[in-house]
Formats: C-alpha cells, structure tokens, sequence
C-alpha cells in the first residue's frame, strides 16, 4: 500500500498542490540522494535540505526510490567516473589529500569510486533533472492530465472495484 499510496499523493500533486518549482526541486533533490549511497555524510546533509526547503516530499520519495534502482545499473559508470576524478585528475590529487586529513571529511567516504562518481553524476544531472521535471508538471497540469483522463484505460481503471474500494478506505481515514 505504501507504494500505491506514494504514486497517487504524487499523481494528486501533479494535478494541483505546490507549485512546479517544489515538485522540480523535490525530485532533483531526491534524484541526488537516490542515486549517490545515502549513508555518508553529504547523503544526510541533502536529506536536512530536502526537509528545510519548501520542497515537495512525496516528490523527493518518488525520486530517490527511482534514481536508487537505476543507480545498480548505472554503478559501473559511477566507478568510473569516480575512478577517473580520483586518480586521473592530477590537479585534484592535493584536494583528495587535504580532504582525507580533515577530520570529518573521511565521513562523506569520498575516497570511494563509485560514492565519488555518483556524488558527481548528481550533482551534474541535478539541473537538467529540475528543469525537465519542472516542463514536466507544466505539461502535465496543462494538457496531459487531461488527455490521459480521456482515455480508454483511465476510465476503465477509476471504476474498477479494487480501486474505489481504496479510495474509499483512503477518504475514511483522513
């Protein structure tokens, strides 16, 4: 249920809700968060943004859920890259050594290959992410949400039984 649960708050928030910015910004946040590990200490401070900003949460799930099983696949790239931007790059090598020696440094585990190219990946795919998402929920508010309303399937499913079982169990609990 949690799944069906966070697919239909952010299909709602599609709809209406925040603004495009939020959604946008939710997701790219939580893109950077789903696609690096999450237990380092930069995973933990994009985590504390996600919760200051007005961003949008559900989005921010939705995202590091999908970007977590894409990043399996794409780990061989990350360590890569990593590997490229660690030993490669001669003029960072003083960086790498300068940040290994600080005290809390270390905790961002930024030593590792594929944490390295991930951080990185993200941190390159964060504004395409956001301004992709962000025409996204414009389009979808606009046009797309009704074409796919329109459709065969759409009205098919909204009066299946299981559904509106949900959506009632759903509207009793709130």
């Amino acid at each position: 249920m949690f799944w069906i649960k966070l697919l239909t708050s952010f299909i709602k928030i599609l709809r209406e809700g925040q603004t495009p910015n939020q959604v946008a910004g939710g997701f790219a946040l939580g893109m950077i968060v789903g696609i690096s590990p999450s237990i380092t200490l930069q995973g933990l401070f994009i985590w504390l943004i996600i919760l200051i900003l007005d961003v949008n949460l559900s989005a921010a799930l939705l995202a590091f859920t999908v970007f977590a099983l894409i990043a399996f696949l794409a780990d061989p790239l990350f360590h890569a890259l990593g590997y490229f931007l660690l030993v490669d790059v001669d003029a960072l090598h003083g960086l790498w050594t300068w940040m290994y020696n600080v005290p809390i440094a270390p905790l961002t585990r930024f030593y590792n290959t594929v944490v390295m190219g991930s951080f990185a990946s993200g941190l390159i795919l964060v504004f395409p992410v956001y301004f992709g998402m962000k025409r996204f929920v414009v389009a979808y508010r606009t046009t797309i949400g009704a074409r796919i309303e329109r459709t065969r399937i759409y009205q098919v499913l909204k009066k299946n039984a299981l559904v509106t079982w949900y959506t009632k169990i759903r509207d009793f609990t709130r």
